[in-house]
């Protein structure tokens, strides 16, 4: 991201602020004056006499337009861009004959950016960044990750010098919410209704399905979710329950819900491993070693978790060798969470006993987050009860007549139903609580300020002259 000044003749300003409008490509720095002129007092007076008519976005016009006449009919868009770009206007700083304007711009968009000003006499310069301003934040994920960028940004954006955590977190909520809603049958079916949303939202489709045009994002957590719970339906053989139409290629949750509940915890140990190596890779780039060393979510707290894993690995091998590096890691762990909350905290016994007591509930909080993914194996054996109720109560009647079928495939597809939209709320639920409480916590450390850029739609082009 570069911080660059924007700078154009007294007379060209609103060339400037049109061209930048319309490229969308800077967000603007500083303060901006309350709206005032012509324009919001028209606003003002189409809103009095017109308090039900809706809200018509904002446009732009390439030159000033008569205020009057575009109260008369009505255009609130265009109203509402000039009382945008006089706000913007009236922030600019006049020195010499000049405006400038202060804003930041994505580096790859600078050059293009420097180009289109050009062309309306106006000009960019790249400034030093000060010290202590960081930046906003522009993810630009890339590949099929991309599709999963809403799942970061409703959590937060992540400060400027963090690593994108939208392929960590693309993986992880699929694999998680196909662990707890394993099911061939309801998979696929998952699958289906997500390629059907996608279509029937395209906007080039039929008007009548642009209602559900609001939940086109999620179609591909549905897609990539669905075709997860297809792989894990498979390995559970599960197919709107158990039902013997998928072959069981691993184990069936309720005859073995140890073990899956084994696994669930392996699977978190392996997620909360990658939590903590980004983790430890963001406080390096954000603060530097120190504050890595230090960090809960950094090398103490992966200190603290390895400690933990080596003690559980010993205690199960039985190897004496390994119980004694669980110790010393662990111990290593713990002296660096202490010494990152004393640097902290004022040098008082109370604050030596409150730094105490953040390292105990750091260190009690790892083993609490680890044991939260014995959710993964409780919600797939909820989900797999679920299908066998379901299957048990349809068989129950299918030998009693033709009424008896009738009831039975009833029972079968009105239970089918009922489980699918349940499980698939609460798996997406559950996927997201663990998503954000027990990975994005080691990830993030603090908020970062998404880049916003200033965009709105230009009637006509910007002339140079």
């Amino acid at each position: 991201m570069s911080r660059v000044a924007l700078i154009a003749p007294g007379n060209r300003l609103r060339a400037m602020l049109v061209t930048l409008a319309q490229s969308g490509s800077v967000q603007f720095v500083g303060p901006l004056a309350a709206a005032q002129g012509e324009a919001v007092e028209a606003l003002r007076r189409l809103d009095r006499a017109q308090p039900q008519a809706q809200p018509g976005g904002q446009r732009l016009l390439e030159r000033p337009g008569d205020v009057a006449e575009l109260e008369r009919e009505g255009r609130r868009d265009l109203l509402a861009g000039e009382v945008e770009l006089m706000r913007r206007a009236d922030a600019a700083v006049q020195r010499g004959g000049f405006a400038v304007l202060v804003g930041w711009v994505p580096s790859v968009d600078l050059a293009a950016l420097t180009d289109t000003l050009a062309g309306v006499g106006a000009a960019a310069v790249e400034l030093p960044r000060p010290p202590l301003v960081e930046p906003p934040t522009l993810l630009r994920t890339r590949g099929p990750a991309r599709r999963f960028a809403p799942l970061v940004a409703t959590y937060g954006a992540p400060r400027y010098a963090d690593v994108d955590p939208t392929p960590f977190a693309a993986v992880s909520f699929v694999f998680m919410f196909g662990m707890m809603f394993g099911d061939a049958g309801h998979g696929l079916l998952l699958v289906a209704l997500g390629l059907a949303v996608r279509r029937a939202t395209d906007p080039r489709g039929a008007a009548r399905w642009r209602r559900l045009q609001p939940i086109r994002p999620l179609w591909p957590f549905a897609v990539a979710g669905g075709l997860v719970a297809t792989l894990f339906g498979l390995l559970y053989g599960e197919a709107f329950g158990p039902t013997g139409i998928a072959p069981t290629l691993w184990v069936k949750p309720l005859d073995h819900p140890t073990r899956l509940l084994g696994v669930a915890v392996a699977v978190g140990a392996l997620l909360l491993a990658a939590g903590y190596a980004l983790g430890t890779i963001n406080r390096l780039k954000e603060s530097g070693w120190v504050a890595a060393l230090r960090a809960p979510s950094g090398i103490a707290g992966v200190g603290v978790f390895a400690g933990g894993g080596l003690l559980a690995l010993g205690i199960y091998l039985g190897a004496t060798v390994l119980l004694i590096a669980a110790a010393v890691v662990a111990v290593a762990g713990v002296l660096l969470l202490y010494g990152g909350f004393a640097a902290e905290s004022e040098r008082s016994g109370a604050a030596v006993a409150q730094a105490l007591i953040e390292v105990l509930d750091a260190v009690i909080r790892v083993g609490a987050n680890l044991i939260s993914f014995t959710r993964l194996a409780a919600f797939g054996l909820m989900h797999a009860a679920l299908g066998s109720v379901v299957l048990d109560g349809a068989r129950s009647l299918w030998h009693h007549g033709v009424a008896g079928v009738a009831a039975g495939v009833v029972l079968f597809t009105l239970g089918n139903a009922a489980a699918f939209a349940l499980e698939a709320l609460v798996a997406g639920v559950q996927a997201m609580r663990l998503e954000y409480y027990e990975l994005f916590s080691r990830v993030f450390a603090g908020e970062g300020e998404p880049f916003s850029p200033w965009r709105i739609p230009v009637s006509g082009r910007v002339s140079p002259t």
